[in-house]
């Protein structure tokens, strides 16, 4: 058993209509508002092309504890082999085949590396625009919201000088009355009941 759609439509509409228009604006801007917030990184991470995310991957896989470690180990070990020579010695000291290889890994770190700070720098100007963004519309919001509480203020300000005036006015009529009640009672004879 539900209510009567015809019913519930009209209560509505005349609640609708007993709103203020700026309550009515703000309903409606409320009903219609769809989130404009984004995620940069949401954003940003739709438009990478396949070399930004390999870039992104190798600066990951660079710049961890896994890398570092597994790095040190084979260095370690080319270093102790060749020193040793268990093993003819491929690179002896000074170790110019190893210096070799760290050159060429280093020359083709260091530029994809810079591909993915870079892209980092462009996600973070997306950032802060998006934020920027949010920020206009959060200040007009609470200027909206500052405007209807003055609006209210002002109406409840009207408000309550009309009851001031009132109350001055019932005050002036008890003056009067009190003033013809004074006036009565001394000028009737004192009474005799004895």
């Amino acid at each position: 058993m539900g209510d009567d759609p015809g019913t519930v439509h009209h209560e509505t509409e005349t609640r609708w209509h007993a709103l203020s228009e700026p309550e009515r604006r703000a309903i409606r801007r409320m009903l219609a508002r769809r989130p404009h917030a984004k995620n940069a990184n949401i954003v940003a991470d739709e438009h990478l092309t396949p070399g930004e995310r390999v870039a992104d991957a190798v600066a990951r896989l660079i710049g961890s504890w896994p890398f570092i470690i597994v790095q040190s180990i084979v260095l370690a070990m080319w270093i102790i082999v060749n020193v040793i020579g268990w093993i003819r010695h491929w690179d002896p000291y000074p170790f110019i085949l190893l210096n070799l290889a760290l050159s060429l890994q280093a020359a083709y770190s260091a530029p994809i590396i810079m591909m993915s700070q870079n892209r980092q720098a462009a996600k973070d100007r997306l950032s802060a625009e998006l934020d920027y963004q949010v920020n206009l519309r959060a200040e007009d919001e609470v200027a909206s919201i500052r405007e209807r509480l003055d609006e209210l203020s002002g109406s409840q300000w009207a408000t309550l000088v009309e009851l001031q005036e009132q109350q001055l006015a019932l005050l002036t009529r008890i003056e009067q009355l009190t003033v013809e009640v004074h006036r009565l009672t001394s000028a009737r004879p004192p009474s005799t009941d004895r």
